[in-house]
């Protein structure tokens, strides 16, 4: 396989719709998943992951931690977070943001808009 993505939500229903989305149009990509923000922390630290795709709310770490321990880790490692809250009580797209985020997407969203973001980040497309 190509590329490997770590998708990152406490919500199984949407890592299980993802993985298969994203295998079905990008063969190139290996996705795997966790649903647990510390279970994805030690995949990341095995260093094989070329990119993160995380939900910000989980309930055992969210998304900033999950984003600023990553980035402690490996700088350059690409992340986009998703959310599907319009409200972000805790400011985690905020100061992810301000910790130089580059990427979000709110859910509901569109296959092919998160696939460009992707590639975007992996392919420099």
């Amino acid at each position: 396989m190509g590329h490997k993505i770590l998708i990152v939500d406490d919500d199984v229903s949407i890592t299980d719709y993802l993985k298969i989305e994203l295998q079905e149009c990008c063969s190139e990509l290996e996705v795997i998943c966790e649903n647990e923000g510390y279970l994805a922390l030690n995949r990341i630290m095995a260093g094989d992951i070329d990119l993160l795709l995380t939900d910000i709310a989980m309930p055992d770490m969210d998304g900033y931690e999950l984003y600023s321990r990553t980035k402690e880790l490996y700088e350059d490692l690409p992340i986009i977070m998703m959310t599907g809250f319009g409200y972000d009580p805790d400011h985690v797209v905020v100061k992810s943001r301000e910790a130089g985020l580059q990427d979000v997407i709110f859910k509901p969203f569109n296959i092919k808009k998160l696939t460009d973001k992707i590639k975007k980040r992996i392919f420099g497309e």
